[in-house]
């Protein structure tokens, strides 16, 4: 989950029960430091950006979400322990998961993963969404960023957390100029700004899936602009050159 790096002047150094030792990294949320409880639990705490903090609708949301996301089981996921909806700046505590994320692997360790390893990979991502949706919740950003790769499976985190995020968005840009959702991981229907549903998730699934087997985005990068990688997501059908084919009727399905 990133590299750890010490904290800065303007850095909490409790939150509730928990003793930040440094920051993970940053977000268009906030930011997110590792921890460790009074009882030595290590943790990995996000803190609201201020400007988010003060908005009453997100605030809303980020309550309903941190809510929902308890219902989640922590198996596939990393487990919401604690949070505080209610802080000044509002915060939430996370099981710290060990493991480099699966964007990592594939751009910085590996390179794409061989056949058997992005099928063990979809059945674990399968059983955290199914877990995810069973408690109401769409992840709306699963990535390779957000999936952490353990030895016993990957591991899905931050769902919950871009939902409460869209209620400041306009267009799909938050007022910080965030995206919510990442422009190459996104469905269609995120794209339209259409009602967002799990088939979402399956959509996004599929693109992740599509980029460990290759190492590329089914419908390419937003280095022609976000705008036209968006209209391709919406409009075109993606690039699963290099895939093999035993993987193909799966990707396809979830991309259909």
């Amino acid at each position: 989950m990133g590299n750890l790096e010490g904290l800065r002047s303007d850095d909490p150094r409790v939150l509730g029960a928990y003793r930040l030792l440094g920051r993970l990294g940053a977000g268009g949320m906030g930011r997110v430091y590792l921890a460790r409880s009074d009882r030595g639990r290590t943790v990995a705490v996000k803190l609201v950006h201020q400007e988010l903090a003060g908005q009453e609708e997100f605030r809303r949301r980020f309550r309903a979400e941190v809510r929902a996301a308890r219902q989640v089981g922590g198996e596939w996921t990393a487990p919401v322990l604690d949070a505080d909806t209610e802080a000044d700046v509002p915060w939430v505590a996370t099981g710290y998961i060990a493991g480099p994320a699966l964007r990592q692997v594939v751009d910085q360790d590996f390179g794409p993963l061989p056949e058997r390893s992005v099928r063990i990979l979809a059945a674990g991502l399968a059983r955290a969404l199914q877990a995810i949706h069973a408690a109401g919740v769409v992840h709306r950003d699963l990535k390779p960023s957000n999936v952490l790769i353990t030895l016993d499976g990957p591991r899905v985190i931050d769902f919950g957390i871009a939902r409460a995020l869209e209620t400041v968005t306009d267009g799909g840009l938050t007022r910080t100029g965030a995206a919510v959702g990442s422009p190459g991981f996104m469905s269609p229907e995120q794209v339209r700004g259409a009602r967002v549903t799990p088939a979402s998730d399956v959509f996004c699934l599929g693109s992740v899936l599509a980029y460990a087997a290759t190492g590329r985005m089914p419908f390419g990068t937003a280095d022609s602009g976000v705008h036209a990688l968006m209209y391709r997501i919406a409009e075109e059908e993606p690039d699963l050159t290099g895939i093999p084919a035993p993987l193909l009727p799966l990707i396809e399905a979830c991309l259909a």
